[in-house]
This record gives structure tokens, sequence and C-alpha cells, in this order.
């Protein structure tokens, strides 16, 4: 009797062919490489910022014997009992006046100028003042000191809060237009075509789809523009003189004398002037990490 014998091949089975194993070693090698380059630069990252808080526990009197880098023995809060009897609530309440006054219209006036200019994209008018807008990043404050200060004077907004303010909300624009601008450019034309059509008016599509499909680029340029004015040095010093309208960054000279600096002082002073930023980073950074890529999508 016969036999009959199946010819049919075999299920192949599973094993990865070497060119596959050497693909994927090379690419757990890279990660391993990545992440050793990623642990390192969070050494160097972290490593001011620790001294920063160590030193801040120190006296000014062991700073100088001690490691620079090694712990207090014995921590001290004196130093941060230094800032807050300096005055130094004067000159957080100045800084928060100059970085909300300067924000709040300046993200305004950016996300309806990025608006226009996306929804207009036809217009020459429109254009021209994106021209304006782009310009505007290569003109460094340094450049034009000078002018702005003239122009305060003759505006007789010297020494006072909205001679901070005012600069600071021009010099914000620009970017701030740029990021909200590519981002609006992002949101689908069927979503504003449907809103046109239900007879909503530009002033509403504006204020209710772009506003809150927006939301993350907003919060971005919030916080990059605060970080900036909140720790900006050259507008304070050049535009005010009096006491009573420091910031903080101004503030900080209070603890270098003639003949000696008191370190530990400033890295208190440092130290609670960096918390409110540490704050506003903590509340937004999930939209922060998402507006950093807007525009790139494409």
């Amino acid at each position: 009797m016969a036999t009959v014998t199946d010819h049919r091949p075999s299920a192949p089975t599973v094993s990865g062919t070497p060119g596959g194993t050497r693909k994927r070693s090379k690419i757990l090698q890279f990660n391993w490489i990545g992440g050793g380059l990623s642990w390192i630069w969070l050494f160097i990252v972290m490593l001011p910022i620790y001294w920063i808080i160590i030193t801040s526990f120190k006296t000014q009197d062991t700073y100088f014997i001690t490691n620079p880098l090694a712990p207090p023995s014995d921590f001290s809060f004196a130093n941060y009992k230094t800032v807050i009897e300096s005055d130094v609530a004067r000159y957080f309440i100045n800084s928060v006046i100059v970085t909300a006054g300067a924000i709040v219209p300046a993200v305004l006036i950016s996300f309806m100028a990025a608006y226009a200019i996306v929804r207009g994209a036809g217009s020459r008018v429109l254009r021209l003042m994106n021209g304006v807008f782009v310009m505007g990043l290569a003109i460094p404050l340094q450049a034009v000191i000078i002018p702005v200060y003239l122009i305060i004077i003759r505006l007789q907004m010297y020494d006072t809060l909205a001679a901070i303010i005012m600069p600071s909300i021009a010099f914000a624009i620009p970017l701030s237009v740029l990021v909200l601008s590519n981002f609006i450019r992002d949101v689908p034309k069927e979503l504003f075509e449907s809103m046109r059509m239900d007879g909503a008016s530009e002033w509403g599509t504006l204020w209710r789809l772009a506003f809150p499909l927006t939301r993350p680029a907003l919060v971005t340029v919030t916080i990059y523009n605060a970080l900036g004015i909140w720790n900006g040095f050259l507008l304070p010093l050049v535009l005010t003189q009096s006491p009573d309208n420091r910031t903080i960054p101004l503030a900080l000279a209070d603890f270098s004398g003639q003949f000696g600096v008191n370190v530990p002082a400033i890295a208190a002073s440092v130290t609670l002037t960096t918390l409110p930023i540490v704050i506003l980073y903590a509340v937004g950074r999930r939209q922060l990490l998402s507006g950093l890529t807007a525009g790139f999508s494409k």
C-alpha cells in the first residue's frame, strides 16, 4: 500500500536573521550612547542649580573656606532673612507688574496679528506687516537702547514702570507673531469655512475657534517672553533710577559692595526670584512642550 508523502513546505520558524540582529544591536548601542549623553547633559545643567541652592544656606564667613560643592554642615536661613528684610517684596511686586503689564498686551496683539496674517495671506498690506515682524527678530535690544531711551525721555516716562513695559511689549511681539502664525496655519481650513457657513464673523471665529486651538502656542510664547522680561536687566538699568522702581535683577546689585560680594545672599535671592518662573513652567509644561513644535508638522 503506497504511502502519501506530504511535500508542503514546513512553516518558517521565527528566528531573527543575522542582518536584523545586527540592526537591533546597533539601535540598542545608539540608545545607550544617547542615554549616556543625556545623563551627562543633565549633570551639567543641574550642577549650577545645586550650587546655588546649597550656597544659599551657607554663611558668608564659611563660604570662602569650604568646598563650593559640599553641602553646608549647618543649614542657615540667615541669607533668606537678609533678602526679605532688604525690601525685596517691593522689587518682586515691581517685576510682577512689569511682566504682567507687558505679557498680556503683547500676547493679545501678537495673536490677533498672527490671525490676520494667516487669514488674509493674499493682502499686500498683511504680507508687508509680516515682513516687518520678521525683521524685528533681527534687531537686538542692545542696538536700539539709546533711541529707546530718547523716546522715553520725550514721552516723559523716564523712571516709571511704564518705561520698562512699553519697550518690552515691542520686543516680545515679533517672535510671538512668528510662533502663533505657524500654529494657526496648522488649523484645517475646513474648520474656518464651517464657522463662516454657520454665520460666525471673523471676530467670533478668532475667539471661538482659533483661540482654543492655539492655546499651547499661547502658553509657549507667554512663558518664553515672561522669562525674558522677568530676568531683564538692561531696560530697568537704563530707564529707571529711583529705588522705588527697581526690579528683581537690579535688586541683586544691593548685595555687592565696594570691597566684597555677599555670594550666599545673592544665591538666596536668585533662588527666591526663580520660584515664580518654575511654578509657571510646572503649570504650563504640557502646553509648552506641544507649542514648541508648532509649525513643524508639515
